[in-house]
């Protein structure tokens, strides 16, 4: 059974930072492309980060320079370091697996992240 399960959200000032982990269970990590996204409170759910099988990334326009995904196969983790962090950063950070293995999509249950201005 695949099971994502994301960590380290919380409150922060503006400026600051934090890391968000997912770690994966049930999956080859190396066999899958990985992903952080968010939704912020009545706003759709948006890409924030991806890392694919191979290690390419991928940022949101709004994140560049900030962010950094990254992934350890062999721990079967994708942090996702968050710095110079802005209010509208606020929402729950989602992770996201897929992959050529299936046809599905794996999320986990959030983490929020609150940033005070």
């Amino acid at each position: 059974q695949v099971q994502l399960v994301e960590s380290g959200g919380g409150l922060v000032q503006a400026g600051g930072s934090l890391r968000l982990s997912c770690a994966a269970f049930g999956i080859n990590l190396s066999w899958t492309n990985m992903g952080w996204y968010r939704q912020a409170p009545g706003k759709q759910r948006e890409v924030v980060a991806t890392v694919t099988r191979g290690g390419s990334t991928d940022y949101a326009d709004s994140v560049k320079g900030r962010f950094t995904i990254s992934r350890d196969n062999t721990k079967s983790t994708v942090p996702l370091q968050m710095k110079s962090l802005k209010s509208e950063d606020t929402g729950v950070y989602y992770c996201k697996a897929w992959g050529p293995w299936t046809s599905r999509e794996f999320w986990g249950q959030g983490t929020q992240v609150t940033v005070s201005s």
